[in-house]
């Protein structure tokens, strides 16, 4: 029997990509209201004055409240001056930058 090792590693890495996307949860605003009067999370005002402070000028494109890993991420979309969007990845409970990427 004759394996294409190229369209095996295609498929995994296919699989793999979908699984870690699966991983992750979108929060409703409810959802994200009662962590946040909890204290789990940190305000989305704090945690989006810290993004924006890193791109003086930015304009706010999105913002999404996720779970990974039982992690509570902030994704942020902004856009640059320069024209340029990024996007910023912040738990939320912290307001820690994990990830800040070009979109």
């Amino acid at each position: 029997m004759k394996v294409n090792v190229r369209a095996t590693s295609r498929t995994a890495l296919a699989l793999v990509i979908v699984c870690s996307a699966a991983m992750a949860r979108d929060l409703d605003q409810d959802e994200a209201l009662k962590l946040r009067q909890q204290g789990v999370i940190l305000p989305l005002e704090q945690v989006l004055q810290q993004a924006l402070d890193r791109y003086p000028g930015a304009k706010l494109l999105e913002v999404e409240l996720e779970e990974k890993h039982d992690v509570y991420v902030y994704e942020v979309e902004l856009l640059t001056v320069e024209g340029v969007a990024r996007e910023l990845h912040l738990k939320a409970d912290t307001g820690q930058l994990l990830k800040d990427k070009e979109d």
